[in-house]
């Protein structure tokens, strides 16, 4: 059980992992040591726990914000790809990777304040955002609040809300006999794994995000939502997310799933360095307003 708990980084557990292992090949083999990197490795005490992070690169910070049961390995694609052109600056988010959880109730509204006390304490300013699955909701929870100053975000995978209307219904299916897998598990006082951590990381996508959609109308900063037209969240949720965000692109990648960003990282990242290198535009084919 250690090995696949170890692979699947992103949205939960064994949730995904059956899927996403017969059906998507996945790259996380790169030549630096993404999130066990010694030589640039770091903690900062956020909140009452210790947050590990990374930093690669130099130029104007970009942070990267990696999904549910993940870690900065997660997100080593777009790692490799962009520290070329940006500050890098990757974390493990609270009760993920080498960070603390210090909580017996993860939230995604904990995790956001973490990075936010992150970023404000290595001074960044005018941060662009790529975030994956969870890392996407923290991204957009970032540009509600505001508390960051926020130049620029990619959200890939990202939900407001745990229901079928947002996430496909076999995942909910698939949740409730996880969630009751773990239960028997601590009740069995079983410690093969870390099963009340499992529950936890589990709770996030089970119970939570609960964002109103009226609220995305908050976000200042540029967004290009992302999803794969197979993706864990439905594509008409997707599109609501883009269409409730003031200044807002959308794509919906051909042929792909919830995990492109490691499936198919030479087009999610293109994609995502389109948006954030060039200007923002938001044409509108009402010819009417031409001219005006």
């Amino acid at each position: 059980m250690k090995k696949p708990m170890k692979l699947l980084l992103l949205f939960l557990a064994s949730l995904s992992f059956g899927i996403a292992n017969a059906q998507v090949q996945m790259n996380f083999k790169f030549d630096t040591p993404y999130g066990n990197n010694a030589a640039v490795g770091k903690f900062a005490t956020i909140n009452g726990a210790k947050i590990y992070y990374e930093e690669y690169g130099k130029g104007e910070p970009l942070l990267l914000i990696h999904g549910n049961n993940g870690s900065i390995e997660a997100m080593g694609n777009q790692i490799d790809y962009f520290k070329k052109k940006y500050r890098v600056i990757a974390a493990d988010s609270r009760g993920h990777g080498k960070s603390e959880l210090k909580t017996d109730s993860l939230t995604f509204v904990q995790i956001t304040k973490d990075i936010e006390g992150l970023v404000n304490q290595l001074k960044l300013d005018s941060i662009s955002v790529i975030g994956w699955s969870d890392g996407g909701i923290v991204a957009l929870q970032m540009g509600i609040s505001g508390k960051s100053k926020m130049k620029k975000i990619v959200a890939m995978g990202a939900n407001l809300r745990p229901d079928s209307t947002a996430v496909n219904s076999w995942v909910i299916k698939d949740l409730q006999s996880m969630r009751k897998m773990f239960l028997s598990k601590i009740k069995e006082k079983d410690t093969s794994e870390n099963w009340g951590l499992m529950k936890q990381r589990s709770g996030l996508v089970a119970y939570q995000p609960n964002i109103p959609s009226k609220d995305l109308s908050k976000i200042k900063a540029k967004v290009l939502v992302i999803g794969g037209d197979k993706d864990i969240i439905r594509n008409e949720h997707t599109v609501e997310i883009f269409e409730n965000i003031p200044k807002a692109q959308l794509c919906i990648m051909p042929g792909e799933t919830h995990f492109a960003p490691a499936s198919s990282p030479e087009v999610f990242n293109a994609i995502a360095n389109k948006f954030l290198s060039e200007p923002f535009k938001r044409p509108d084919s009402d010819w009417t307003k031409w001219g005006k």
